[in-house]
């Protein structure tokens, strides 16, 4: 396949970008001589890239040790304190981060990703994450991620499992010291309503990094029009910038309300209608249209997430940390696909680069890697397996 910067990109490159990734980031040793950890891991790029379970990629290679072995390796091979673990899968997401990443600032987007859990906890209710019910249950694995939004360049560099009784701003403490230990500058934060508080908004105006979030309007409309600017105020006025100030017994927290206007087509109906938007911001500055195309840019995470799960590895574990390795590989396969866009594929620098995504898609990347992980362990025989 040739760009026209005439770059060749290969499976088999692809294949072996994606393994010493994960053997750099120091996540395994090798378990006896069968499971080594480079077979382990082309096991796990197997069911990754096939979206099927562990137990399954084992079935389909004829070369490859059994499913118990591969999780023993596995759980004996990790390391045991979540912070360790965190870090070095950390690494394994920024290890080919280009130099251009610490020149400039970025935008960058924060979001939580719920995965829905069925099962009981492991070891204790602490690892799972209640919210709203969704997809029939109330439990999920919550993982939280900070990922650059900017064109051409959307890495995932950040990466956290959140327990049950943390708050978005010890969430936000972790993923931004994160941020820090790679020298990564940023320009404002996009994060989602579920941060708007007086607690995280104190807190990035006391570390001086602007922001821009939807307002969370809280409690029932007030019945008789007040003459301060409360937020249901704000909401009846035309579009512009209003001054709020957040509230939190006598501590207070002042920033800007910016009131906008999206128009869209009813899905029923089809006639365009109009709504209204109201976006908290510090340091962020630009008129109300500009305001909300700029938020538009975070759904760029939520692009992230969709790609994740088509790399995401079946599993019925109830290993937290288990899981959060697979969440973590499906999230490096996905920022291998934009380093070899950006870095191989791409024509132009800067403001002038143009991506041709076309060239190599997210699934096919998989596709190769499952073609190449069968090449080194099968035997070219069509697995067969007998029912009852």
């Amino acid at each position: 396949m040739r760009s026209r910067k005439n770059s060749i990109v290969s499976s088999a490159e692809v294949h072996q970008w994606a393994l010493q990734w994960l053997v750099d980031a120091r996540l395994l040793k090798d378990h006896g001589w069968l499971c080594k950890a480079v077979v382990v891991w082309n096991v796990v790029l197997r069911a990754a890239a096939r979206m099927t379970s562990v137990f399954a990629a084992c079935r389909d290679l004829a070369y490859a040790p059994s499913q118990q072995a591969v999780f023993d390796a596995l759980v004996d091979g990790l390391p045991r304190s979540l912070r360790v673990l965190e870090n070095r899968l950390n690494d394994a997401l920024t290890l080919a981060q280009p130099r251009a990443l610490r020149r400039r600032s970025w935008q960058v987007a924060i979001d939580m990703h719920l995965v829905p859990y069925y099962g009981e906890p492991h070891s204790s209710r602490n690892e799972i994450y209640y919210g709203q019910p969704r997809q029939g249950t109330t439990r999920f694995h919550a993982y939280a991620t900070a990922c650059i939004v900017q064109y051409g360049h959307r890495y995932t560099l950040a990466l956290a499992w959140v327990r049950r009784h943390e708050t978005h701003a010890v969430i936000l403490r972790r993923l931004l010291a994160r941020l820090r230990e790679i020298g990564l500058k940023i320009k404002y934060l996009l994060l989602d309503r579920a941060f708007f508080s007086w607690v995280v908004t104190a807190w990035l105006q006391q570390e001086r990094i602007p922001f821009l979030m939807p307002v969370l309007l809280r409690g029932r409309r007030p019945r008789k029009p007040r003459p301060h600017r409360s937020l249901h105020w704000i909401k009846r006025q035309r579009a512009g910038w209003y001054p709020y100030t957040l509230k939190r017994g006598k501590c207070t927290a002042a920033l800007s309300v910016c009131v906008a206007y999206r128009s869209y087509r009813h899905c029923r109906s089809h006639k365009r209608r109009r709504q209204k938007l109201l976006f908290a911001a510090w340091r962020v500055h630009g008129s109300p249209t500009e305001i909300r195309e700029r938020y538009r840019k975070r759904f760029g995470i939520e692009s992230s997430y969709r790609q994740m799960r088509q790399a995401r590895i079946c599993t019925c574990t109830r290993k937290p940390l288990l899981r959060l390795v697979f969440v973590a590989i499906a999230l490096m396969l996905r920022n291998l696909w934009v380093w070899i866009h950006a870095t191989l594929l791409a024509e132009g620098r800067g403001e002038q680069l143009t991506l041709h995504l076309d060239q190599l898609r997210f699934k096919r990347l998989l596709e190769w890697l499952a073609q190449a992980v069968h090449a080194v362990l099968h035997d070219g025989s069509t697995p067969c397996v007998a029912q009852d």
